[in-house]
């Protein structure tokens, strides 16, 4: 809810998309690897040039032609990024050529109200700025060679871009509150997150690990500016065992530093584990507020004051362990 304009990044799977947006904000926000699909969720990074301050919304890749339920999700998201935004970039690989994927996406494009840039990304070299050309058959305006790994023709994008978006409506509100959701994988962290702001806006799905990157969502609680983090599943240190993994936990740490309260969501079923107790450390080490909050609640058979006497005590237990580990924290703080 800053104001600031929109622009949609979006294109078939492993085009560059995040790196292409990771470029033009100037810093890796946007989780990236080699592997096509990393990206699921709409993520909102803000950018400036030229003192024009805009938000990028990095989107997962589309196919159209891929029946997979997640897939059909990373669709719908993508299409609402194009809703809440006024311009739209569509990113092609100039390398691999025009394909049919481009072309169902530049057909989504056409009815699009906003105007549409199209990125032929993957120009490394001066030399291959004629592979752009081919992507004029997709009827989209002139195809613009860019390179997100070297940042060869990014500045002429952006500057394509501010030409286009709308004026700025107001600036940023600095009194927000940022909550971060944080937690081990399933959990129900962006389910939470959906309940609070009242619509599917992050992609919910049963395999664990579907969200990848820390996102920010705006909301409004009594006239009041809250910023909502959902993250990636914080898994231990010897199970992240891809590349992928390890990038996603660290932006889900860095949420917790820039976060003014941190909620550490447990699975109810399970109770507070010692995984839970290591990722309400994390938040604590960061000096954010901190509270446990367990979900899936319905899913157990009985109430808390209904579980066996020994369980009931293992998780207040628990739950005191982090307070104490809290009030410990903020004494040795105020001594230093």
């Amino acid at each position: 809810m800053n104001g600031l304009p929109k622009v949609a990044v979006v294109g078939y799977p492993n085009v560059g998309k995040s790196s292409l947006v990771n470029r033009l904000a100037g810093r890796r926000t946007a989780v990236v690897h080699e592997r096509p699909g990393v990206t699921r969720d709409r993520n909102e990074v803000e950018a400036e040039w030229n003192g024009r301050r805009f938000d990028l919304i990095d989107t997962g890749g589309v196919d159209f032609a891929d029946a997979d339920p997640l897939a059909g999700s990373i669709r719908d998201q993508a299409r609402a990024a194009l809703a809440d935004a006024g311009v739209a970039v569509l990113v092609v690989d100039a390398k691999a050529g025009l394909r049919p994927g481009d072309e169902e996406i530049a057909d989504l494009l056409r009815r699009f109200e906003g105007p549409v840039v199209v990125a032929a990304n993957k120009i490394d070299r001066v030399e291959d700025e004629p592979l752009a050309a081919e992507f004029h058959a997709l009827g989209l305006g002139e195809p613009m060679p860019v390179s997100a790994a070297q940042g060869l023709g990014t500045g002429d994008l952006l500057d394509r871009l501010t030409e286009q978006m709308p004026l700025a409506e107001e600036e940023e509100d600095e009194d927000v509150v940022r909550l971060a959701i944080i937690g081990r994988p399933n959990v129900g962290k962006s389910s939470l997150v959906n309940r609070f702001l009242g619509q599917e806006r992050v992609i919910v799905f049963e395999v664990a690990g579907t969200t990848r990157d820390a996102i920010d969502l705006p909301l409004e609680v009594d006239g009041r500016e809250v910023v909502l983090i959902d993250t990636a599943g914080l898994r231990r240190q010897a199970k992240v065992s891809e590349a992928v993994e390890y990038y996603t936990a660290l932006r889900s740490r860095r949420a917790a530093e820039r976060a003014d309260v941190a909620l550490v969501v447990c699975d109810a079923t399970d109770g507070v584990t010692s995984q839970d107790l290591r990722v309400a450390e994390l938040a604590m080490e960061a000096k954010c507020a901190t509270a446990l909050v367990l979900n899936k609640w319905d899913l157990t058979s009985q109430d808390l004051d209904e579980l066996d006497p020994r369980e009931r005590s293992s998780r207040k237990r628990s739950t005191k362990s982090i307070a104490v580990r809290a009030s410990d924290r903020r004494r040795r703080s105020l001594v230093s």
